[in-house]
């Protein structure tokens, strides 16, 4: 198994795990926020086209998730999945015509040899949810856009070989910065946004001895630096795992899982 970010932030988001047999892995892409020219630029850098997609699964329906969800799904006959809720709030007529997968944030479906378990998140969407995705020997997560954890997100998160996690804002930084009242309360509150403390917090439940690869993700470009994102989980006991951080412009290149 193996993922890379095309693109994480609120101006974007994609991702593309990869599983699967060598010779006939299955691609998913996670959220489509970026326009297909985007998409089909940061593919190749990667070396691969979009008709290389099998899916695409929607975690929410913000447009930094989901904007580009149709035309990329129309232009390569791709099928999409996302939960009831988030069908509903992105409006059913914009993926007439396309097969769409409607799946349970409660339970597990198997999409071509991968077991897919969306598992809900407090967000301030119709049906949000992060999604754990692993094979015959893998798993990995891509936990974003959640103001706070739960006791069951953290049971749903245990056994990871990898996790694509929010860090999105230093809560100092704001404080202090030029959102308007309204925003930083949506943003900070707990159905918002990860700060760093709150993501360390939540990454400290989930260490383990398996745990490979942690990517820092959905960073604010405002709100939030890597120096900061590093900086809060440097008491964290991370042992061989590898910490790497997202951005907005480059997402970030493939890692493999051993």
């Amino acid at each position: 198994m193996r993922y890379s970010s095309l693109s994480s932030g609120s101006e974007g988001n994609a991702l593309l795990v990869e599983a699967g047999p060598a010779g006939a892995p299955v691609r998913i892409l996670v959220d489509c926020g970026l326009g297909l020219r985007d998409v089909q630029e940061r593919l190749a850098q990667r070396g691969l086209a979009p008709s290389h997609l099998h899916l695409i699964f929607v975690t929410h329906e913000h447009a930094d998730h989901c904007a580009g969800v149709a035309k990329l799904a129309r232009a390569c006959e791709l099928p999409v999945a996302c939960t009831h809720g988030t069908l509903v709030a992105m409006g059913a007529e914009a993926l007439a015509g396309l097969t769409v997968l409607t799946v349970s944030p409660h339970r597990s479906i198997d999409f071509m040899g991968l077991s897919l378990e969306p598992i809900p998140v407090p967000h301030d969407a119709r049906e949000p949810v992060a999604l754990a995705v692993s094979d015959q020997k893998h798993r990995m997560a891509v936990v974003t856009d959640l103001g706070s954890y739960t006791p069951h997100l953290i049971s749903c998160l245990q056994g990871l070989d990898a996790i694509f996690l929010e860090f999105n804002h230093d809560a100092q930084m704001l404080e202090e910065g030029s959102y308007p009242p309204k925003l930083k309360s949506r943003v900070g509150g707990p159905h918002g946004h990860l700060s760093n403390v709150t993501a360390a917090e939540l990454l400290g439940r989930l260490l383990s001895a398996r745990l490979q690869h942690i990517t820092a993700a959905h960073l604010s470009q405002q709100n939030n630096h890597p120096d900061r994102v590093r900086a809060s989980v440097a008491g964290l006991p991370l042992g061989q795992a590898c910490f790497e951080v997202a951005s907005q412009d480059h997402g970030m290149p493939w890692v493999s899982l051993a």
